[in-house]
């Protein structure tokens, strides 16, 4: 049995280990993030915060929780991530926290925390007007202290109760056949290379062996390991750490030479004309 000492020993050890991942598109230009860091420590100085990204595009929900989604089962279950999006628009619907696979996520509710997941969080709550107040910076003034405290030791349900339903938005989706996969461009990274939402299981439990791989004017009939398996200026293909197809233009920007953009169709043909 612990005594009050060791007790409190015991919290601040935890409290050393926990971890707060912080993802907005506030860019680094401004006091915004430091201030929202700020307030964190300001509560627990022992906490650790770590920036998945400042550089989301302005007010753009599939971008951040792109990123998130990428990245959070990297982290130590247990860890609670920050997201900052839109908070003060006219559709956020007050502030929620949620687990989700054993992570906490909180931030406004406006559709963004859906995104993360196709199936629904096992806890969602919604903060009650005890802990939130009118502010322009609902982040740093509502998001921050709950988060830090959530990090700390205290349990969601201390700042609110459960909701029934999260606000929900719809990715785009893909189609699939025996004959075809027909998906879309989700992201274009930061070298041009275009992320697809067709994803390797679907592909490999449709792929009798033969395809044809389809985007702007461009056919490719075989997917490759990494970028370099292709000739500088050659088109790439493959399955990337996240399991989504990635096409582009080795060590060229293939969103440009290619002319494809977000939401832009891709195609794999089964059992191809052309195999």
């Amino acid at each position: 049995m612990f005594t009050p000492i060791a007790k409190i020993q015991n919290f601040n050890r935890l409290a050393s280990m926990a971890l707060i991942t912080f993802t907005s598109d506030f860019g680094l230009g401004d006091f915004y993030v430091p201030a929202v860091k700020a307030r964190i420590l300001s509560i627990n100085p022992q906490l650790n915060v770590v920036d998945v990204s400042h550089q989301i595009d302005p007010y753009d929900l599939a971008h951040a929780a792109f990123v998130l989604k990428s990245v959070y089962k990297e982290f130590p279950k247990g860890t609670v991530h920050l997201l900052a999006m839109n908070s003060t628009s006219a559709n956020t619907d007050g502030y929620v926290g949620i687990k989700l696979d054993e992570h906490i996520f909180l931030g406004p509710n406006n559709g963004v925390l859906s995104l993360l997941s196709d199936v629904d969080p096992g806890i969602v709550v919604r903060f009650s007007e005890a802990h939130v107040r009118a502010s322009t910076f609902p982040v740093k003034d509502v998001l921050a202290p709950i988060a830090a405290k959530v990090a700390s030791g205290m349990d969601l349900h201390d700042f609110g109760s459960p909701l029934p339903q999260l606000k929900k938005m719809i990715p785009r989706q893909f189609k699939a056949s025996r004959k075809q996969i027909i998906g879309h461009v989700i992201r274009v990274d930061n070298y041009g290379n275009l992320i697809t939402n067709i994803t390797r299981d679907v592909f490999e439990k449709l792929n009798p062996g033969k395809f044809s791989l389809e985007f702007g004017r461009e056919s490719l009939q075989t997917l490759h390991q990494t970028y370099d398996n292709v000739e500088a200026g050659d088109c790439f293909a493959f399955f990337n750490s996240v399991d989504l197809l990635e096409i582009g233009i080795n060590q060229g920007h293939g969103a440009d030479l290619l002319g494809l953009r977000h939401d832009s169709p891709v195609f794999i043909h089964f059992d191809s004309p052309t195999a």
